[in-house]
């Protein structure tokens, strides 16, 4: 009889033997690709879970996800019972499909993998992604949950998820990504992102650029979609901050004020903040019942590790999956903010199919030393053409290649000594791999 762990793993390996993108190792395809046909089908033949709840849906570049697991964590506070669905997962492919904080049991995905198998034969040319999704809207209505929080994966408008008629739509802050799918210009990639705002439904959005900013207003306008802004409609300010967290005031019209303490670290989270509080208080026009002291006690204790996470405060190790440049941008500032003092060990490693050359440009400041790394992943770099490609940038700066994540993380330890803070990012998969690492180092 095969144990637990065996068909958790021959479940996955079902799932990977299915089209997916996230582990190609560039974005070779078109949109013609993505459509929402084959997505409605397999929910109709699970008899539309995702009709069963009520749902908060957010897409976005940046920040997306630490807005889902803020939403996810005030509303579980609130006393219902709250999915989280999210991706790409940091250690276990269970973490993507959440009830009240806890991932899908392994041999509950199992089990629901093989129930799923007759229905997923009927539906032709479905990708992981979107029998992940329907997964986890799946167990969501099992388990009874009274409201999911629905990360977007790619884009919006075409994206699996986005069959779900949620209470609010929100939009964090955009960016360039995937270009290759979404389009090149802001405006292109904003009214991808925009195609979650549905007719009639609120809709949220962080603080953005001007182009981007126009298209989502057009868009809830014809939708008559009511749009609240961050930083225009709601307004935010940190109070203070260090290393354990940090406290910031969230304000909108006549409500309120309403002050919050936040564990995750950086300026870019107290937006994030703000913007998953709009969302709420709009759900809440919207008929959820959540109290601003639901919020308070949901931010103060939401985990999503891995974002300028701090493993150790003295000397400092740093971990963060910044993953485009306007993340490495972010990220430089919190440095700046949050470790002033302190020189910096970088350790990088990145997917090949990232804007590398941006991300190097507002990293490299920070450092007069790197350690380049390639993640366990398909889609990394070589650290030998990741330390070529800092040389170029950054002759003066001394570079090396370390192969693995252990083994740069190793030679980071070594070169920091107790003077110097260690900073390791590029990838979520270097991310991941680095926590893992770091407690069994010499």
């Amino acid at each position: 009889m095969m144990d637990m762990e065996q068909l958790y793993q021959e479940a996955l390996d079902y799932l990977y033997g299915f089209v997916d993108y996230s582990m190609t190792r560039a974005l070779r395809f078109s949109a013609e690709k993505f459509n929402l046909d084959r997505m409605s089908a397999l929910l109709t033949l699970l008899d539309h879970p995702e009709r069963t709840y009520r749902v908060i849906h957010v897409a976005g570049t940046k920040g997306k996800g630490s807005v889902s697991a803020l939403c996810a964590s005030a509303i579980q506070a609130a006393g219902y019972k709250t999915g989280l669905y999210t991706s790409p997962h940091l250690h276990d492919y269970n973490e993507r499909i959440q009830v009240n904080g806890e991932p899908i049991p392994h041999l509950e995905l199992a089990r629901l993998v093989a129930e799923i198998k007759p229905f997923v034969v009927q539906v032709p040319e479905l990708t992981t992604f979107e029998i992940t999704t329907a997964l986890g809207f799946w167990y969501f209505a099992r388990q009874g949950v009274d409201v999911a929080v629905i990360e977007v994966g790619l884009g919006g408008r075409l994206d699996a998820t986005n069959v779900v008629d949620p209470l609010v739509s929100v939009i964090t802050s955009l960016s360039y990504d995937h270009m290759a799918v979404l389009g090149n210009t802001l405006a292109e990639i904003a009214g991808e992102k925009a195609g979650i705002i549905k007719v009639g439904r609120p809709a949220v959005s962080s603080p953005q650029k001007a182009e981007a900013q126009a298209v989502l207003e057009a868009v809830s306008a014809a939708r008559q979609a009511s749009l609240t802004l961050v930083g225009r409609d709601v307004q935010y300010e940190r109070l203070d901050q260090n290393l354990n967290g940090q406290r910031m005031s969230i304000w909108q019209g006549q409500r309120p004020l309403l002050q919050v303490s936040l564990p995750l670290l950086g300026q870019h989270q107290t937006e994030n903040a703000a913007t998953a509080c709009a969302a709420l208080w709009a759900a809440r026009e919207a008929g959820l019942v959540i109290s601003d002291a639901a919020i308070q006690t949901g931010f103060a204790q939401v985990s999503w590790p891995g974002r300028f996470e701090v493993l150790r405060s003295d000397p400092p190790v740093v971990v963060d999956c910044a993953h485009n440049r306007d993340s490495a941008v972010r990220l430089r500032e919190a440095m700046h903010d949050l470790l002033p003092n302190w020189p910096v060990v970088l350790v990088l490693g990145f997917s090949e199919d990232k804007d590398i050359d941006g991300m190097l440009a507002e990293l490299l400041p920070l450092t007069q030393e790197v350690v380049a790394a390639r993640a366990d992943h398909p889609r990394a770099l070589e650290a030998g053409q990741l330390a070529d490609m800092v040389r170029a940038a950054r002759p003066d700066i001394t570079t090396e290649a370390c192969g693995g994540v252990q083994q740069a993380m190793q030679r980071a330890k070594e070169l920091a000594g107790t003077q110097k803070a260690i900073l390791v990012t590029g990838s979520i998969f270097v991310t991941a791999e680095a926590r893992q690492a770091w407690p069994n180092l010499d």
